[in-house]
């Protein structure tokens, strides 16, 4: 596996993530006692992270602000062996997400506030090409500013660089539509994809959602898709012909916030370094199950031989 400078460059937001947890049973519009937890977030910090964790050092390309929080955010990237070159500071770079959990470890509610992504822009026009070049994939939030989402589709095809997509906002990414085909591999929840195509898949099974995705990518003109199901795992197609369902694994679960980041990160790893989408899926599937067992938003520090990525 011979990885560039740059290995898989992500591309996204960093997010200061503000979690709160009840001590008992979650009760809905009650008062419930609990703790208050503080970490950094965000969807690709999280998945640069995550693929740092399995040894295999990515780029990030994001933004922080002029606080000593904003400085923390790279120097913790730096030392996970994240590289952090291509991140500025900039007034209001970083996002926020509240969230509050019931006794399950599962979401109750949420918030978030985005902030504006439009300096990576400028980012990409001066150093580009040189980021690109020394790439060996691309991952990038669909849902992030149009501008930047078209140069990099833009830059992908110069360079004939893999690109993968991963979701933080469904409800504006599925106004990237046109956008679909660029992407290599498309990743989302079942409820996400239920946006993306306007449709109700709550009750589907895995089987019968394997069959709607290998449906759906040929309309969509999407080369892979893959949606993840919670407990029922997740399933997957591409436009050759392959197609699944990858079982969950059963863990302790403690916070499923990070799971959906892991996953991606597992996937576009497997997919960059020469594995088939079944066993990328495989290898997500065990990032997020590791994920789930833990309260940090990453999985933790995995030797990619286990992989079979080294």
């Amino acid at each position: 596996m011979a990885v560039k400078k740059n290995g898989i460059v992500v591309v996204g937001s960093v997010f200061v993530d503000i979690k709160g947890f009840p001590h008992d049973r979650y009760i809905p519009d009650g008062r419930n006692a609990g703790y208050i937890e503080y970490r950094h977030g965000g969807v690709s910090r999280n998945v640069a992270e995550d693929i740092a964790n399995i040894g295999l050092n990515p780029s990030f390309l994001g933004l922080v602000d002029h606080s000593a929080l904003g400085q923390d955010v790279i120097e913790r990237l730096k030392r996970q062996h994240v590289n952090t070159e291509y991140m500025e500071a900039v007034p209001s770079g970083m996002g926020t997400w509240l969230a509050v959990f019931d006794n399950n470890g599962d979401v109750a509610g949420s918030i978030s506030q985005r902030p504006d992504l439009m300096p990576i822009l400028d980012i990409l026009n001066q150093r580009g090409d040189e980021i690109f070049q020394e790439a060996d994939a691309i991952l990038v939030e669909i849902d992030i500013e149009e501008e930047i989402l078209k140069k990099i589709a833009e830059l992908c095809k110069k360079y004939r660089k893999k690109l993968y997509g991963v979701v933080s906002n469904m409800t504006i990414a599925a106004e990237r539509w046109n956008y679909l085909s660029s992407f290599d591999c498309f990743i989302c929840n079942l409820l996400e994809s239920g946006i993306l195509f306007g449709q109700d898949y709550s009750d589907k099974t895995p089987a019968q959602m394997c069959d709607i995705v290998e449906r759906q990518i040929h309309k969509a003109e999407i080369p892979a898709l893959v949606v993840t199901m919670g407990e029922e795992g997740a399933v997957y197609a591409d436009c050759e012909g392959h197609k699944g369902v990858c079982r969950a694994m059963k863990v302790d679960v403690k916070d499923t916030t990070g799971a959906g980041d892991s996953f991606c990160a597992g996937v576009a790893s497997g997919l960059t370094y020469g594995k088939s989408l079944q066993d990328s899926v495989e290898i997500g599937t065990r990032l997020a199950a590791s994920a789930i067992a833990s309260y940090e938003n990453v999985c933790p520090e995995i030797d990619p031989e286990e992989f079979g990525l080294s």
